[in-house]
């Protein structure tokens, strides 16, 4: 894992992404060179035509960012890869047909991009065949030790399993736990030298998976290995990286308050997060009007009842507010106003409801929210008053989300489906908590471009 502006990126996915960028730039060139051959046009230096180079490979590169081209299924399938691949360039297409009207001082002639796309297309899928096996092997992998052999070690031996997980096990060392799981593991009294082990298993970093920490912590240990240049990480930070989540079951109090994350310093990234909601909300506001009223008189026609309804939702700093919807369900939907977790195939929700909800469309006037300052664009997604109630009784650090502005999208919306339970709500908060941490503006940038495939695939919609 790389650390990027706070939030970690798989090395795979890192290099990969650099690779396609350069092939995306060399593929611009090709096409204008074809091109130039073709009419006999005399071929500047490349220097000249850096700014059309990079109008054909940036849009190109957000939208397989977008469609999910470096996330772990296509690495997996080399179908999906491919199907992910085609439909960027698709997208990709339309940025570049936006570009050559709105600029086409800073792109290059239809032609041009033609010969481009076709050189682009061809390269990428050479490239995921040529070193997909080298991607998806152990090459890129950070070799780690696990000290515990208990239940904790047992879920890194699992997450180490999966097709693209960044580390593989080295080795378990059993730290005198009362019922070890872990049958390979070596006893801590085997080991005459902890730090020489640790380098004769080449490993990079050495986990702290021990159920109990007060008596069995080997600090005289671990001070050797450090100062090897070996780096020592405990089991919920460690989660933390490699799931994108904190993983509840781990943490406490204490590793909140003293891990990194929660920054003080977020006047200016809060200003520009403030300034982009309200341009973004009155712009979309604006082109998706029309598909707001048409879905409302397709409501009408379907069911009775007001096209639109309000919801009272808990947003930042346990303040209540409405929420303006396009109504999916049936207008009886809830007796008394009592609130009711929504199932999957759940026969309140009319055949427009279904639809709306799988593409979205539902969500659009929640932009009047976010234009009032209410919500974001991007932050956990806002709860009933009677959901959160429960929920702040059934799980830890529940309250802890209410600390950032509510969202229509965010980390927990394009990372896990739709919560329709007390468990749900247990996962979607474990990413909730990861983005309030490790919020910034490049981590706003992702989440939004990753909702477009949540749009295109809605997995979990209900």
């Amino acid at each position: 894992m790389t650390r990027v502006f706070k939030h970690y990126v798989p090395n795979a996915a890192l290099l990969l992404g650099l690779l396609d960028f350069v092939l995306l730039l060399l593929a611009a060139e090709a096409g204008w060179q074809l091109r130039a051959w073709q009419i006999g046009m005399d071929v500047d230096t490349i220097a000249t035509r850096v700014p059309q180079l990079l109008s054909f490979a940036v849009p190109l590169e957000v939208a397989m960012i977008a469609v999910g081209a470096y996330g772990v299924h296509a690495f997996e399938s080399w179908r999906f890869a491919t199907a992910r691949l085609l439909v960027a360039v698709s997208i990709g297409i339309i940025f570049l047909s936006v570009i050559f009207f709105l600029v086409p001082a800073i792109t290059f002639w239809r032609s041009n991009l033609f010969f481009g796309m076709i050189f682009a297309v061809a390269g990428l899928v050479a490239v995921r065949f040529a070193i997909g096996s080298f991607i998806r092997g152990d090459a890129l992998r950070r070799r780690v030790l696990v000290l515990g052999a208990g239940r904790r070690a047992a879920k890194l031996g699992e997450l180490a399993a999966r097709p693209r997980a960044s580390f593989v096990v080295a080795g378990y060392v059993a730290m005198g736990e009362s019922s070890p799981v872990m049958p390979g593991a070596i006893g801590r009294d085997a080991i005459a030298n902890l730090s020489d082990h640790v380098l004769a298993l080449d490993a990079s970093e050495v986990v702290l998976a021990i159920e109990e920490r007060r008596n069995a912590l080997p600090l005289r240990d671990l001070l050797r290995v450090k100062t090897t240049g070996v780096g020592v990480i405990d089991y919920s930070t460690f989660l933390e990286r490699e799931t994108g989540r904190i993983d509840l079951d781990s943490v406490n109090p204490s590793w909140l308050i003293f891990s990194d994350g929660f920054s003080s310093g977020r006047m200016l990234s809060g200003m520009s997060k403030r300034a982009f909601d309200i341009a973004a909300s009155l712009l979309l506001l604006a082109f998706a009007l029309p598909v707001i009223l048409v879905t409302a008189v397709a409501i009408k026609l379907e069911s009775a009842g007001p096209a639109f309804y309000r919801q009272r939702r808990v947003g930042l700093y346990n303040q209540s507010f409405d929420i303006l919807k396009l109504r999916s369900m049936r207008q009886d939907a809830e007796v008394a106003g009592t609130a009711v977790w929504a199932a999957e195939d759940d026969p309140r929700i009319t055949r427009i409801g279904k639809f709306i909800r799988k593409i979205r469309v539902d969500e659009l006037p929640q932009c009047w929210s976010v234009l009032k300052g209410e919500m974001s664009f991007v932050g956990p997604r806002p709860e009933r008053p009677q959901f959160v109630a429960d929920l702040e009784r059934e799980l830890p650090f529940y309250a802890e989300r209410h600390m950032v502005k509510p969202g229509i999208t965010g980390w927990a919306q394009i990372n896990y489906p739709y919560g329709a339970s007390i468990e749900d709500a247990r996962h979607k908060l474990e990413y909730d908590l990861y983005y309030a941490k490790n919020y910034t503006p490049f981590l706003d940038l992702l989440i939004l471009l990753q909702t477009l495939r949540v749009v295109l695939w809605p997995e979990g919609a209900r």
